[in-house]
């Protein structure tokens, strides 16, 4: 088989490329490392990059932004993916604000450009679109929630297993990145719904694993954990860091996208996250890296949330498991702290 991986370099995408190399597939990675140029040298993926190159032995990388129509026109139709995997984005809710061209043209625009291509060349193959829970905007703070010690919770039992694919996504506050991503989502949808392609959107809560380059404007966990091991006063932005993520490894996100592939449902949506059990707030967060490795995080306290931030989320796992056969979660939050924190990579 042939797997054509956007955003090779990022987690998702790398965890995509290990996980097809090590099944005997080749493998086309696609990734222009614009996150060194959203966020700075932390942002940086060429650690990554040679880390594949000299873990893999099908993998060929090519250096291609998502935007270049014409060349992602001509890759997949010289290449003729029999699977692609798009993972590639400007994924900050932060950043999108002060660069919005450059996330509407990623996001949305460079979907459609590998939509469009998988339609002319490859319409058979499957078609994996990473999407994300900021589609929902900050509707998810109208249900009712209730003030724990360390934590809010949803008060409505109606979510008492988190929130479904069919909880709305429009009238509420996005960000331009949850708009732009809510665009390439109903893209994704089209081309499986009108067009009949197997295109399948997933829709990440907090995805994470040791091979993310967190920065303080994306990649929760990652970047906890890096200010614990170094040290670093770590931001917390309202909501009295009682603000809940769930969390899935990108191990288990991987598995989601192959248990798809074996039944694609065309235009079929799922919320991709860790669920209830895998779920923790900044403030449980702080407490657990302190009893499992002895580290008190510093953090300073900022009275303000971020415009259109979750002040409680996790996802309803319930689709998931009924449409993709034998899936479920796999790694434990004390599966992802200990690996995290326990990563070769230098911080």
């Amino acid at each position: 088989m042939k797997v054509l991986v956007t955003g090779s370099s990022g987690l998702i995408g790398s965890e995509a490329v290990v996980h097809y190399d090590t099944r005997n597939d080749t493998v086309i990675g696609v990734d222009s490392n614009a996150r060194a140029d959203y966020f700075g040298p932390e942002g940086d993926t060429t650690w990554n990059l040679r880390r594949l190159k000299a873990c893999t032995r099908k993998f060929v990388h090519y250096d291609l932004d998502v935007r270049d129509r014409a060349g992602v026109l001509n890759l997949i139709e010289q290449a003729r993916p029999d699977r692609i995997i798009h993972c590639a984005a400007q994924p900050s809710h932060d950043l999108a604000a002060t660069r919005p061209f450059d996330d509407f043209d990623t996001n949305a625009v460079g979907t459609l450009n590998l939509l469009e291509a998988a339609r002319r060349f490859v319409p058979n193959a499957v078609f994996v679109h990473m999407s994300t829970n900021k589609v929902y905007g900050d509707a998810p703070n109208e249900i009712p929630m209730v003030e724990l010690p360390t934590r809010w919770d949803f008060a409505d039992p109606a979510y008492a297993t988190g929130i479904p694919e069919t909880f709305r996504i429009d009238c509420s506050l996005h960000s331009l990145f949850g708009a732009s991503k809510a665009a390439s989502d109903i893209l994704a949808q089209e081309y499986g719904r009108y067009f009949g392609l197997k295109v399948g959107i997933f829709r990440g809560g907090c995805l994470t694993g040791p091979a993310h380059a967190g920065v303080e404007l994306h990649g929760f966990l990652a970047y906890f954990i890096k200010c614990g091991k170094e040290k670093r006063r770590y931001r917390i932005f309202g909501y009295k860091g009682k603000q809940v993520r769930d969390n899935i490894h990108s191990y288990d996100v991987i598995r989601a996208f192959d248990a798809y592939a074996e039944d694609p449902r065309p235009g079929a949506v799922y919320n991709l996250g860790g669920g209830k059990t895998n779920s923790i707030s900044i403030l449980e967060a702080i407490d657990r890296v302190k009893q499992d490795f002895g580290v008190s995080v510093e953090y300073e306290y900022v009275d303000q949330p971020r415009r259109g931030d979750h002040i409680c989320y996790y996802s309803d796992l319930r689709k998931m498991r009924k449409e993709l056969k034998g899936w479920d979660v796999t790694r434990s939050l004390d599966n992802i702290f200990q690996e995290m924190w326990d990563a070769t990579r230098a911080w």
